[in-house]
């Protein structure tokens, strides 16, 4: 990932974070924020199906754009429990160079 783009994931966590505060009649993210985790979750399956739904299609443009919808709205889902994209990334970092099977497998007792 380039600079560019991680720093996009900061700045948009920064408004994310923003919008916890703001007033949900002019703010999108904060109306949904003030409709609490359900409604967050709820979001996070509809972008999920639409995502699938775009892959069965082939249209690799809507996969993208589907994409970034569930990616936003899965930020969104970090940011109000208290995370962000930095301990996602920290994840992936230290799943880095591991067997997918392994890391699968250290998981099983959890």
């Amino acid at each position: 990932m380039t600079d560019m783009n991680n720093d996009i994931l900061t700045q948009l966590a920064q408004v994310l974070e923003q919008r916890k505060h703001a007033d949900p009649d002019g703010s999108y993210v904060a109306k949904l924020y003030s409709k609490g985790l359900d409604a967050i979750l709820k979001k996070i399956g509809e972008e999920a199906t639409e995502t699938v739904m775009a892959a069965k299609d082939g249209d690799l443009q809507q996969i993208v754009y589907e994409t970034a919808d569930l990616w936003f709205h899965t930020l969104i889902l970090l940011a109000h429990q208290g995370a962000g994209p930095d301990a996602v990334l920290a994840e992936l970092a230290r799943r880095f160079g591991l067997s997918g099977l392994d890391e699968k497998a250290s998981r099983a007792g959890k």
